[in-house]
């Protein structure tokens, strides 16, 4: 808890463009959080490094991805937006932290196991700790919440053992985190594989919907949408390409899976691909035109920035040096 209020932190990686999948399924859902919550949303771009990166690209997207939190509605003097690699504080208690972590449980995460099987030319130690950077993520700012979706459920068990182990020799000095548990996001599977989430680093780029798609490629990706043979719209599991496209326009106008299939009773799928498509060009005209306004105003975004790195450092250094001290570093001297 900060300041009388209950803290929750999220981020996201700065790698990829952000898909339809990520804003209908998240991010959407964190702008009224502020109201109940000190609210920090972090760039997380040096979780990013693990995996080779362009430095150029890494810098041109980690801005992107901090104003489109920004086009989506995200309000810089209710929410605390940066970067994590403007807040030493996470690279500092992260070495702490590793030293109260177990190889056992490091080697047990499935995210290192998935990402050393595709990036088997470089397992780097980086990739290895990841969890526990993650972790001085969170416990920095004493959060009482971190909105998760279920494969980053093993990161947040991790991260409250490694508060439990930290607190039971030294005393009550993190927050000890829950999955915050609230308003569910739509989950948006790909659209060549309706089996599996839409996700930023999907091979295939008929696959995901990105924010920053242009409208008519938007619309030609869903005319592409694997569906079935039965052609009927229906919200049924025997139909998963069918019922993704139903709950991303659900998502989009706010209807029922029921109502979706009343309106489109009787109509074959190319006239309900078209709808979806035009329902999603509706919805992402605005956070592209904020973008696009944002794109041209460096002086805003880089004030954004400063205060964002500002706040989260203040929040983040009171953490750091209380943990110093309980370790038995010795204290700055002023």
């Amino acid at each position: 808890m900060l300041d009388g209020k209950k803290s929750l932190f999220s981020g996201m990686q700065a790698t990829g463009t952000l898909t339809l999948g990520n804003y209908l399924g998240a991010l959407k859902n964190w702008l009224t959080l502020h109201n109940d919550y000190e609210c920090f949303y972090c760039v997380v771009d040096e979780h990013s490094i693990t995996v080779r990166q362009d430095p150029a690209e890494l810098r041109k997207r980690a801005r992107n991805l901090l104003m489109l939190y920004l086009a989506a509605g995200l309000d810089p003097e209710k929410n605390c937006i940066y970067y994590q690699s403007h807040v030493s504080a996470h690279a500092e208690l992260a070495w702490i932290l590793n030293c109260f972590t177990y190889m056992g449980e490091l080697s047990r995460m499935t995210q290192f196991k998935d990402k050393s099987a595709k990036h088997a030319d470089n397992i780097n130690a980086g990739l290895f700790t990841y969890p526990v950077l993650m972790a001085a993520d969170i416990l920095l700012f004493q959060s009482d919440v971190v909105p998760v979706g279920h494969d980053q459920l093993q990161h947040l068990e991790i991260t409250r053992d490694i508060a439990g182990r930290f607190n039971a020799i030294y005393g009550d000095v993190f927050t000890i985190p829950e999955p915050y548990v609230g308003k569910v996001g739509a989950k948006i599977m790909s659209l060549q594989d309706p089996l599996k989430k839409m996700s930023k680093s999907d091979e295939n780029p008929n696959a995901s919907i990105f924010l920053l798609d242009k409208p008519d490629d938007i619309r030609r990706k869903f005319k592409r949408a694997v569906t079935d043979s039965e052609g009927q719209v229906a919200y049924r599991d025997e139909q998963p390409g069918i019922k993704n496209l139903i709950d991303i326009y659900c998502a989009c106008l706010g209807k029922t899976p029921g109502e979706v299939e009343k309106e489109f009773a009787g109509l074959g799928y190319g006239v309900f691909k078209e709808a979806v498509g035009e329902a999603v060009v509706g919805v992402l005209a605005p956070l592209q035109a904020r973008f696009e306004e944002l794109s041209k105003d460096k002086a805003y975004v880089d004030g954004v920035i400063r205060a964002g790195a500002e706040k989260a450092g203040y929040y983040a250094f009171k953490t750091l040096r209380k943990v110093q001290k309980k370790v038995g570093f010795p204290e700055r001297i002023k």
